[in-house]
């Protein structure tokens, strides 16, 4: 998660949604203008680099520096 590229996460940016949101596993906001990109990336200082770094973008911006996450559930 650090050092590779951010990640961008399926969640919606909300500005105050983790001010009212579900204690376990929260998801985001329903819809937004903003998807969130987390971690650091091979480019970043390396206090960036934690999964708790936390930003916004619109989801039509790209740069090499921001990628995503093949995952699945477990059967």
């Amino acid at each position: 998660m650090a050092g590779n590229v951010y990640e961008w996460v399926n969640d919606w940016y909300g500005e105050t949604y983790y001010s009212n949101s579900p204690a376990n596993n929260p998801s985001g906001p329903d819809s937004g203008d903003e998807r969130v990109l987390r971690g650091g990336s091979w480019e970043s200082a390396a206090y960036e680099l934690r999964s708790a770094n936390r930003y916004r973008l619109p989801p039509s911006q790209s740069d090499n520096s921001w990628g995503f996450r093949c995952a699945t559930s477990s059967p």
